[in-house]
């Protein structure tokens, strides 16, 4: 049967997509936005959750890659018509994604302190991360979990259960932030920054619960590890390592841009933090439409139908923009209550919104990288992909980061190296589609 990709299918899996990719960004959001409000050292508070909450989000984004090589490997065996070949390759790759969670959990937990102190965080700051991170890693495995059988619904072509599990999850957090942090007179006793940390790992052991049951329960697959080796793991072990390298790039920018506003004082990683919140919401959000580019993208390479690809692609990619343009708007709109939302502070407020509109000048530049990302993970070119990081991170990114350091720009020169940083992944991208697969359209 031909792959629909008529805007309505696009829209059944984008939608969801959407709003369960958001999940992981409003855990931190709402952390951020809760705590930053605490009446006592708020602005400590908020200083903390932004840099605990970017290192950890670097380390899911690392190990979360082998979701979309999971998704790659279903997808593009579904297209071929060999989905029942894969047997037993979803238990050993859901088990390969929580061992290397586990490794990772350990590797980082014993070294907490030093690993903030190279953030330069310090005083109060350093002892509210750590007291954030001790509680809030334990959900690590948890996340890794399900991504990992996210990956699998979507490979299935479906992305509605990820998104029931990821919207449930998000809106436990969030009446578990307000009832933790601030207490329930007579019920809970207020437990500050270490509530929201109690909120996020409490809202993640249900997603995964819930993802157990799903899998269970919706799909033929089973959960018994089994022997031997599958051939798609060496396959999925591949496609992980280049995308954990590509994803090590990628957050080596975001933790070195973490790390040059911690430099600039408390008020500055503040109002980063409340940059980099709203920035990974947005870029979530218009992840949804390249995760239908992705699932999609991958069945019709599977087919070896280019020329509908290549319409795909097109679709997508105009939808997203359309989609940046709108948060664009919404930005503008909401200028100073975006800010208000997560902090009271004036300076942090006025340092905010001296550089916020740099967050909106991003949008469309996501809009074109992210969706064909997403694209690229789906048609199995992670090595490229990795190599696309690698090079906007080293030639990009890094340069224009210490060059506006040099010129004492501040906030909005590490902002200048994200719009960078973003722009060169977008040109490069759209340079390989380009020579690689619009050739097979033409044949």
């Amino acid at each position: 049967m031909k792959t629909d990709i008529s805007f309505k299918r696009i829209q059944q899996l984008a939608i969801p997509a959407i709003l369960s990719g958001i999940a992981e960004p409003v855990l931190s959001s709402t952390d951020a936005a809760v705590v930053g409000n605490i009446p006592e050292f708020g602005t400590e508070s908020l200083a903390a959750v932004g840099i605990v909450g970017s290192f950890l989000s670097m380390l899911i984004w690392i190990l979360a890659q082998s979701r979309s090589a999971i998704s790659a490997i279903v997808s593009q065996n579904l297209g071929a018509g060999k989905i029942s070949e894969l047997e037993n390759f979803p238990a050993q790759a859901i088990f390969f994604n929580i061992a290397l969670s586990v490794i990772v959990l350990f590797s980082t937990y014993f070294f907490v302190e030093e690993i903030f102190r190279l953030l330069n965080a310090e005083g109060i700051i350093l002892e509210y991360s750590i007291d954030y991170y001790n509680i809030r890693v334990w959900g690590f495995p948890l996340t890794l979990f399900t991504f990992a059988v996210f990956g699998l619904f979507r490979g299935l072509q479906n992305t509605f259960w990820p998104m029931t599990i990821a919207t449930t999850g998000a809106l436990v957090n969030i009446g578990l932030d307000f009832a933790l942090v601030y207490g329930v007179e007579g019920l809970v006793h207020p437990m500050g920054i270490k509530g929201a940390a109690w909120a996020s790992l409490i809202s993640q052991a249900i997603m995964a619960c819930m993802a157990l049951v799903f899998i269970l329960w919706k799909t033929d697959v089973s959960l018994r590890l089994r022997f031997p080796i599958h051939p798609e793991i060496n396959r999925l072990v591949e496609m992980s390592f280049n995308l954990f390298v590509r994803s090590i790039a990628l957050n080596a920018a975001l933790m070195l841009a973490v790390r040059e506003a911690t430099g600039l004082g408390k008020e500055y990683i503040a109002a980063h933090a409340i940059a980099i919140n709203i920035w990974l919401f947005t870029a979530f959000f218009i992840d949804g439409y390249g995760a239908a580019g992705n699932i999609l993208g991958g069945k019709l390479l599977g087919e070896k139908d280019y020329t509908t690809l290549w319409k795909l692609t097109k679709r997508v990619n105009t939808y997203n923009l359309v989609v940046a343009m709108l948060l664009v708007v919404l930005g503008l709109v909401f200028y100073r209550q975006l800010g208000l939302l997560f902090n009271k502070d004036a300076e942090v407020l006025a340092i905010f919104f001296g550089m916020f509109f740099m967050v909106l000048i991003s949008q469309p530049l996501n809009a074109l990288g992210f969706t064909l990302d997403a694209i690229f993970k789906g048609l199995g070119e992670m090595r490229y992909l990795r190599n696309v990081l690698l090079g906007a991170t080293l030639l990009g990114f890094i340069p224009v980061l210490y060059f506006t350091r040099y010129m004492g720009w501040g906030l909005t020169g590490i902002w200048l190296a994200i719009l960078v940083w973003v722009g060169y992944r977008a040109v490069a991208l759209i340079i390989k589609y380009r020579n690689k697969y619009l050739p097979l359209v033409e044949k």
